[in-house]
């Protein structure tokens, strides 16, 4: 176990720091020159590679679950982080801790200023490249049996991308980042397609037909085979749960996490599992069916109860069809006041069309990102639906406000953006703690 001590945490903190400023940078060549200045840590395990617009990181989550409970050491990379960036690397279901966290990100420093100062890259990686061979460098080291990793963005040229999975999935295809990807969802898909692998099984929820089509003509020209979630499934509602029968098994007593949009995540992440037993992964599939249901996922339709304080329901739903995903939920819940910050690039004119209009009282304020929209900026962009809307500049002022306005019996959601999400996570996590 790496010794933590405050000059590494420093110069982790830095290095980290000083990548945040150069922002998104598509491409693979950095990557493979990093891994081989690492010794290749992305060869020395095998992966499941998860894309998708919406839901992936739902399914790997439930995938790291159930490979746990099939007693296989796991590694698990996510993105974004809630609170805390190490947050995106965990071992067994457990976040790494700050001290190995920061030993990695030095271990990825020093290549990447050999890399440089040898001419071998033009630039130090990304902060997304940085964390991402931080992790698989960790993964190595603890000798995981398998590593699950959600794709950052798109697919093709993501930073995930430089492993070779035993499969992967496509969980949903949507209009999302499309300055990056694409303004149309079969573009969004040829790139998302890039999880593909001749000769291996990719998993696809329930994608919009040009998406569709896009991917299956990618698999097509490079020979990979496309497995569809829903194909040859029947799910049935019991009292004890799902029963859920694919062509390859019966699961019974499948719980979800909250939401109708969590099915076929969980589908996915069940088929996903049965293409890595097929590739040889010593996978229990008899175990997944609990694991599903003991599955906890941060920020996404999560339920807070503080000591008697109005209730919050914090999801991160940052885009269109993650806004309808969460309208449907809230037409069950309880009257709500809604707190919302999202990021300038996104399409705020139609989540706030989708979610405004459900709230009894709606409360702007800024997301903590340089990317986020001002509040006032939010109100001009939605409209007539954000008329009467209140604002606060700070998530923590906005969180008390909203928490006054909300209704007898009420709650307050809070949505719009993951760093939102995390930020009233923050404060919730300081205020238990004092």
């Amino acid at each position: 176990m790496p010794t933590r001590t405050p000059r590494r945490r420093a110069r982790a903190a830095a290095y980290l720091s000083s990548r945040v400023r150069f922002g998104i940078k598509f491409g693979l060549e950095t990557m493979r020159a990093l891994c081989e200045e690492l010794q290749h840590p992305e060869r020395a395990f095998p992966t499941l590679l998860v894309a998708g617009t919406n839901g992936k990181g739902s399914v790997v989550a439930y995938a790291d679950a159930a490979l746990c409970a099939s007693g296989l050491v796991v590694g698990r990379y996510t993105s974004p982080h809630l609170v805390r960036v190490h947050e995106r690397i965990a071992v067994g279901g457990r976040d790494v801790g700050p001290a190995a966290f920061e030993a990695a990100v030095e271990r990825v420093r020093r290549a990447a200023e050999s890399l440089v100062g040898s001419r071998a890259i033009p630039a130090h990686p990304t902060y997304f490249e940085v964390l991402t061979a931080a992790g698989l460098d960790h993964f190595r080291r603890e000798r995981v049996d398998v590593a699950v990793l959600e794709v950052g963005m798109g697919g093709r040229l993501d930073a995930t991308n430089v492993v070779a999975p035993l499969a992967s999935a496509i969980v949903s295809v949507e209009k999302d980042h499309e300055a990056y990807l694409g303004s149309t969802l079969g573009a969004i898909a040829h790139e998302k397609a890039g999880v593909l692998r001749a000769g291996r099984a990719t998993v696809l929820g329930p994608l919009p037909s040009e998406a569709h089509e896009t991917v299956a003509l990618d698999a097509a020209a490079m020979g990979a085979r496309l497995v569809e979630a829903r194909a040859g499934v029947t799910v049935d509602e019991t009292p004890d749960g799902l029963g859920i029968r694919t062509p390859g098994f019966t699961y019974r007593g499948v719980r979800t996490l909250a939401g109708a949009h969590q099915r076929d995540n969980a589908l996915v992440a069940l088929r996903l599992l049965e293409e890595a037993r097929a590739a040889g992964l010593a996978v229990d599939l008899s175990a997944a069916a609990a694991a599903l249901g003991a599955t906890r996922w941060p920020g996404r339709l999560e339920r807070v109860v503080d000591h008697g304080r109005v209730p919050l329901l914090l999801d991160g739903a940052h885009n269109p069809a993650a806004a309808r995903a969460l309208a449907a939920y809230l037409a069950q819940e309880p009257p709500f006041v809604l707190l919302f910050g999202v990021m300038a690039d996104k399409d705020v004119e139609t989540m706030t069309r989708v979610l405004f209009p459900l709230a009894q009282a709606v409360v702007l304020t800024r997301a903590p990102s340089d990317r986020a929209a001002a509040p006032e900026e939010i109100a001009r962009r939605a409209g007539a639906v954000a008329r009467g809307a209140r604002v606060a500049e700070s998530p923590r002022r906005a969180l008390a406000l909203a928490r006054r306005l909300a209704p007898p019996g009420g709650q307050v959601v809070v949505a719009g953006s993951l760093y939102l999400v995390g930020e009233v996570t923050r404060i919730l996590r300081t205020k238990r703690r004092a």
